[in-house]
This record gives C-alpha cells, structure tokens and sequence, in this order.
C-alpha cells in the first residue's frame, strides 16, 4: 500500500462547540503491483468524532478517531454481482480503527492549509505483512460557518 498520491475528500460537522463527526475517504491514485504482477488499488474510509481546539486566531488544531473500513481493489479477473453487475475487479474488505490529526492554518477568510497524519489499524489485513498504515498529506479546504 505505501507510496503514491491518495486523492482524499473529507468533511465534518461540529456539533457542540469544538467536538463533532467527521468522515472521509482516500483511494490510491494508481494502481500499484501486488506481489509484483497483480494490479491493486486501495480504498480507505473512517467515520470519526473529532474535537477541534482553537490554537491561536488562524490556527485551529484537529484531533481525531473512528472506526472505518479498507478495500482493497485487485484488477484482472471479470466479476458478476447482481446488485452492480459486472466489474473489472475483486474486492477484499477489512474493518479498521483509525486515529491521527492535524493542523489548520486559515490564510484567506475560511481558506485553510492542513498537513494531517492518519494511522490506520487494519484487522486481519492478510494481503500485507503489518497490520497498519500511516497516511501523511496536505490538503486544501473552506470551513463554512463560524470557524
């Protein structure tokens, strides 16, 4: 699963002052090479509570955790299921917690830069050798509502 480009949407939701719900999912941009010929994409997606302390006036910290789910996509095989017919690919799900944070810097009105960290504890994840996975990224967002 390590390296590559994780394109990513999230939002949340604060519902009492600093603490709310927040989810999000991530997939691999490209496929990568499982075992060295076995083209396979992961997804990963975490609904989580979060808790939002104000650092400074254009600095807010995220502090989060969940549970979530990770599937990874592996490409070849042609496969029929009767709720979305067929597809190009075979999936194996695997249920996984997930905790991590960030840091928001507004720059223009509700614009912000996050560099976040996320670790993801994947159980019985038998497709790779250790049962977690760290995701590192930058994003770009706009808080809508009082910040």
């Amino acid at each position: 699963m390590g390296g590559g480009a994780y394109p990513s949407f999230s939002g949340d939701f604060l519902i009492f002052h600093r603490v709310g719900v927040e989810g999000d999912i991530a997939w691999r941009a490209s496929q990568n090479l499982y075992g060295g010929s076995q083209p396979v994409r992961p997804i990963l997606y975490t609904f989580n509570a979060i808790w939002v302390p104000k650092i400074t006036k254009n600095i807010t910290a995220e502090v989060l955790g969940g549970i979530g789910g990770e599937d990874l996509r592996f490409y070849g095989a042609i496969n029929y299921n009767p709720f979305s017919g067929y597809t190009n690919y075979t999936s194996s799900n695997h249920f996984m917690g997930d905790f991590g944070g960030g840091i928001r810097a507004y720059f223009w009105r509700n614009a912000f830069i996050r560099p976040e960290v996320r670790l993801y504890l994947i159980n019985n994840n038998v497709e790779f050798s250790s049962d977690y996975a760290a995701r590192y990224s930058v994003s770009l967002g706009y808080s809508f509502g009082r910040r």
